[in-house]
């Protein structure tokens, strides 16, 4: 990936970010420094967080956790929680079908950004986009989450 600029954010920019961040998943953003990286060749802008890729901002959305950002924090919504035989199609790039589904927030919405971990340690897997209301999510049959970025990806392999 290709950067095409990279900069530090104002103090109004980090506020908006960290308020977003929480909004979202319940973390408390507790950086130093924060630096925009804008890339050439991808559809998601970084921002590095005292020098880690900690948020991403997706297709121009609000900023949501990365994999390594979910797991370097303790997110407490917008989580989907899967059982242990569907975290090897989760890690690999797959969207999250309900038989797999042991958990979800009953705040998600269709549309939300949601971040899927597995069942036994907790550990963040992928970020995915909500396509049924979490009350709905756990069941027999279907696609519930959308796979927009996982472990091993492009983004989760992302350093400057």
């Amino acid at each position: 990936m290709n950067v095409k600029s990279r900069h530090h954010l104002r103090s109004d920019e980090i506020s908006e970010l960290e308020a977003a961040i929480a909004e979202q998943t319940g973390v408390e953003l507790d950086g130093d420094a924060y630096e925009m990286v804008e890339l050439a060749d991808a559809d998601f802008d970084v921002v590095l967080v005292d020098g880690d890729p900690v948020v991403v901002y997706m297709d121009d959305e609000r900023p949501f956790l990365t994999v390594a950002g979910a797991n370097a924090y303790e997110p407490t919504t917008h989580v989907v929680t899967v059982d242990a035989g569907a975290v090897s199609f989760v890690s690999d790039g797959a969207d999250v079908m309900r038989p797999g589904i042991v958990d979800a927030d009953e705040d998600i919405e269709p549309g939300d950004l949601v971040l899927v971990a597995e069942e036994t340690h907790g550990k963040v897997l992928a970020i995915g986009r909500a396509l049924e209301p979490g009350a709905e999510m756990a069941g027999d049959s279907g696609k519930v989450v959308e796979s927009l970025h996982h472990v091993g990806d492009d983004l989760f392999e992302f350093s400057v």
